[in-house]
């Protein structure tokens, strides 16, 4: 057998195999990279791949970093309160007119995301008028799409930016009512797909979580097709246009007897005294038990004054000192007078100015997508440790599907993990500090009530000691609960009026000093003593 016949019949034999074992063929040539337009795994350095913005204004730093707890790398933002930009050029210009389109990529918000964005531009051919190294927040963009995140703001934006064909201007159309961020820290996958019916689906984690309607108005703000007729910008309302439905009744007169300087209270008249008023006794005195302290300083603290304590005399009696007469509301008083409101018989309704064809109305059959040329990354964020990975342009869902399930499902599954042992390991004293939260919240609420005034700042300084010392939360309530039933004893059996500052608050006060010094060792206190400012003194200084 010569030469040739032998490599004629090594073909025949090699297409037999082939056909023989066609899916082993096909496979080896990889299904999915037939639909992969573009993929950047950041498995090697960003640099020399990406261009960083040389506007001055972008000073944040990007680093090529693993993401916390694996092995895997993706692009960090690396610095708080700091403006990001960067830029991937695609090979060529993608089309996203032709079939379906998967867009995806994941974040991972490693410290979280209070103030700030994680979202991807996908920009038009620098013939818009761009540069990769000038790469800006006005650099055009066919689709941004992302998380955001500040204040009231925290949505996953799908925007497109689509051309109007009638005056040639680009509008930024915003998906209506996009779903949420993800308030955890963990890795998370935001896919788009653009379907040929117009259609496009939003997904977190390959659920979706919010499908809508390129040409709806329904679904974008504003709608991608303009409205028919527009208010005429020249109709200008007619002066003697008027829209009250109702006006002051012309004829109506004030009443004679209206007399509008009348008080809204008077001074009840019939009232009389209550016999036993001691109209000579004050309603408090000085205490007759207060002494000087003997380190009281004249000169330093100036004239000794006793504390005062209510009148002994006026527990017993209805009331003490000036009697004046109550006031009560005052049966002629009306006000300001003003004439009833009736029909407007000129009323012709809320004026609007009438409408006119839009010069800016096309019809529409498919969005006419503009080509993406380049990715870009151009953020403002409060907060560092975001961690871009896994960019993909792909022409179907299974695609995106199989990346999604190689490169970001595992890292979720064990960062998921992860955090849940966390989170039972902390179960147990996070629900005992949620508990004790709950109780001082109650306590400051008790300190609120009226009848506790006298005693309200020694209770919250009792609570705040019961905050940094948890130890100490039980005698706290126990404390507290006996200051309640003290004074409410007090109001029951011990006349209508609160407990006198007497000795009944100054043994409440030292039942709660004692309290709160209870958890302090002894070095703590000889501590306190010798930093502590001067003690507060017993009475009061007489201003000379």
């Amino acid at each position: 057998m010569g030469r040739g016949t032998r490599l004629f019949v090594a073909g025949l034999l090699f297409l037999v195999a082939c056909s023989s074992f066609h899916q082993l063929c096909a496979s080896s040539s990889g299904d999915d990279d037939d639909h992969t337009i573009f993929y950047d795994s950041f498995d090697d350095s960003f640099e020399g791949r990406w261009i960083v913005s040389d506007k001055e204004e972008y000073q944040g730093v990007w680093k090529h970093s693993k993401s916390e707890g694996h092995d895997d790398y993706g692009l960090l933002v690396s610095e708080k309160a700091r403006k990001y930009a960067i830029v991937k050029e695609l090979e060529s210009p993608v089309s996203l007119k032709d079939g379906t389109v998967v867009l995806q990529f994941e974040t991972r918000l490693q410290n979280g995301l209070e103030c700030g964005g994680a979202y991807l531009k996908y920009l038009r051919p620098q013939e818009a008028g761009w540069k990769a190294k000038e790469f800006d927040n006005e650099s055009p963009y066919t689709i941004m799409f992302g998380p955001d995140k500040c204040g009231a703001t925290n949505k996953v934006h799908f925007i497109l930016k689509h051309k109007n064909p009638k005056n040639g201007k680009y509008v930024e159309h915003h998906l209506k009512f996009p779903p949420s961020v993800p308030s955890d820290k963990l890795s998370h996958v935001y896919t788009a797909i653009l379907k040929p019916n117009n259609d496009v689906r939003i997904l977190i984690d390959g659920e979706e979580k919010k499908k809508a309607n390129f040409l709806s108005p329904e679904d974008f703000e504003p709608p991608l097709i303009p409205a028919k007729t527009i208010p005429d910008p020249d109709d200008k309302k007619p002066e003697d246009w008027d829209e009250r439905a109702q006006i002051p009744d012309p004829n109506a007169v004030k009443p004679d007897d209206w007399d509008e300087d009348a008080p809204m209270e008077i001074e009840d008249e019939e009232a009389v005294k209550p016999e036993g008023w001691l109209d000579d006794e004050p309603e408090e005195i000085d205490d007759p038990d207060a002494a000087k302290p003997e380190d009281w300083d004249d000169e330093e603290d100036g004239e000794f004054e006793a504390p005062k304590i209510d009148n002994p005399k006026c527990e017993s009696a209805p009331g003490c000192g000036e009697w004046k007469k109550p006031m009560k509301s005052n049966p002629a008083y009306k006000g300001k007078w003003s004439a009833p409101l009736i029909d407007n018989p000129n009323y012709k309704g809320i004026w609007k100015p009438q409408e006119i064809p839009n010069p800016d109305y096309f019809e529409l059959e498919r969005p006419d997508f503009e080509p993406v040329a380049a990715i870009g990354i151009e953020i403002w964020t409060m907060q560092d440790g975001i961690l871009f990975d896994n960019f993909l342009i792909a022409k179907d869902e299974k695609t995106a599907e199989s990346y999604r399930e190689t490169t970001w499902k595992p890292k979720f599954e064990v960062e998921k993990e992860k955090q849940k042992a966390e989170d039972l390991a902390a179960g147990s004293d996070s629900s005992l500090k949620s508990f004790q939260k709950k109780v001082f919240d109650i306590l400051y609420k008790i300190a609120d009530l009226p009848i506790l005034s006298t005693y309200k700042l020694k209770i919250y300084d009792l609570i705040e000691k019961g905050e940094k010392q948890p130890n100490l939360s039980i005698g706290i309530l126990v404390s507290i609960v006996v200051i309640v039933f003290t004074v409410i004893f007090k109001l029951i059996f011990g006349g209508k009026k609160q407990a006198r500052v007497g000795k009944e608050k100054t043994e409440v006060a030292d039942t709660i000093n004692n309290q709160g010094s209870s958890g302090d060792n002894e070095e703590e206190k000889e501590k306190k003593e010798d930093t502590a400012a001067p003690r507060r003194r017993g009475g009061s200084r007489r201003e000379t």
